[in-house]
């Protein structure tokens, strides 16, 4: 049985940071690729960020490029999510969520429909 559990999320101050971490069970986490999202009250879902099953390529949405950094550890099935100059429209639950990839080692993916497994979400509140 696949589970994804995020954890590090909480209250904090417009400027500050956090660290989302997404421990993975269950399946090979180094032929996943694994992707962040976020959704607000009111919101649809969207992308945050992306990272091949290698590590090797990343994406971010703009709203994020240059604030937040994704990152792995596939010897402790981990993906993490560095945010740092957290503003109030980041509050949000963040999802990750992972996708069973044999192509190239860089794949990445954006879009949500794309992955087949989500975690439970973890909340992010960021107060101005």
């Amino acid at each position: 049985q696949v589970q994804l559990v995020e954890s590090g999320g909480g209250l904090v101050q417009a400027g500050g940071s956090l660290r989302l971490s997404c421990a993975a069970s269950g399946l090979t986490f180094s032929v996943n690729a694994m992707g962040w999202f976020r959704q607000a009250p009111g919101k649809e879902r969207e992308f945050v960020a992306a990272i091949s099953r290698s590590g090797d390529g990343t994406a971010y949405a703009d709203s994020v490029k240059g604030r937040f950094t994704v990152s792995r550890d596939n010897t402790k099935n981990t993906v993490y999510l560095q945010m740092n100059s957290l503003k109030p429209e980041d509050t949000a639950v963040y999802y990750c969520a992972a996708k069973k990839t044999l192509l190239s080692s860089s794949s990445l993916y954006t879009r949500g429909q794309d992955y087949a497994y989500w975690g439970q979400g973890t909340q992010v509140t960021v107060s101005s």
